[in-house]
């Protein structure tokens, strides 16, 4: 599969719908099951260059970068107090694409805080199913696993449990900034820039960030085969968004990626945070070169 459609994916698994964007990859383009599983990827390359000002974490930069991005870094991004991740908590979505409406329900969830690796991790866990009349041509049922370290959401090991059109893929990724944590027999390394969220950890940082203090922040994620540079930025002010959960006053964040140093250019993305006490994420527009999509939040508890 070319990166042009992984990117698109990329930055909405980033969002919000870590399923349903991989499921509207699949639908733009089927990608090689074998990718999915690659023994290694390649050193990583650093980011790109900032074409403007952005506010990003001390751990989204490695500290030995000689080719860093030129951004001024003013101030580590503010988290809103009294916000931690919520075990048990689950968030229902339903995807439409091109005007047909309910073709993809999709789940996100906080498992549990647990030990892992000898760190303090959330497991962030996120189910994607395809609905009729689509699910007739197209039958996908995923899940995907997050183990993200307690302190900055950053990945510590990234699953992947696939089952689309007959075909089962399983994926278990390790993800190390050194490659000198070995990964198990039945888990694949991952090299990665330090501070790298993968979809579902920076789905939860991206709510963490208090938007009203910070303008904008970026972080490495890797989506289980690339490398990206996610950028995301606050639209000020809010608007009132009604999706099938109720209607919520919002704030509009715009997303932009970064493929090898390349803006992707035929995508574009705005994801809705309420104005609530957890920052739900109520509504994600994607407009692709292919279809304009809308996932919607249906039910959270």
């Amino acid at each position: 599969m070319s990166n042009r459609p992984q990117a698109a994916v990329a930055i909405i698994v980033a969002l919000v719908c870590t399923a349903g964007a991989m499921y509207w990859l699949h639908i733009r383009d089927s990608r090689s099951q074998s990718a999915l599983a690659s023994p290694r990827l390649p050193d990583p390359v650093e980011a790109p260059k900032a074409d403007a000002p952005v506010t990003t974490s001390p751990e989204s930069v490695p500290a030995t970068s000689t080719n860093a991005p030129a951004a001024k870094i003013t101030s580590q991004p503010t988290t809103a107090a009294g916000m931690p991740l919520r075990t048990g908590e689950v968030l229902e979505f339903t995807a439409s694409v091109a005007k047909v409406s309910n073709v993809a329900n999709l789940r996100l969830q906080v498992a549990e805080r647990r030990d892992f690796l000898g760190k303090s991790a959330w497991h962030l866990q996120a189910f994607a199913h395809t609905q009729n009349p689509l699910r007739m041509v197209f039958e996908l049922d995923d899940q995907f696993d997050s183990y993200c370290d307690a302190a900055n959401l950053s990945s510590l090991q990234y699953e992947m449990h696939l089952s689309e059109r007959g075909q089962k893929v399983e994926s278990i990724q390790r993800l190390t900034a050194t490659g000198k944590e070995p990964a198990p027999a039945n888990v694949t390394e991952a090299r990665v820039l330090p501070g790298t969220r993968d979809p579902l950890g920076m789905m939860q940082y991206l709510r963490h960030v208090d938007w009203t203090r910070t303008p904008s922040v970026h972080s490495p994620v890797y989506d289980g085969h690339n490398l990206y540079d996610v950028r995301a930025t606050s639209g000020g002010g809010s608007e009132s968004i009604t999706v099938p959960a109720g209607t919520y006053t919002a704030s509009k964040i715009a997303i932009r990626v970064f493929n090898n140093g390349q803006e992707v250019k035929d995508s574009s993305f705005n994801l809705y945070l309420a104005n609530d006490a957890q920052r739900t994420p109520v509504l994600l527009e994607a407009t692709l070169p292919f279809a304009v999509a809308r996932v919607e939040l249906a039910k959270a508890q």
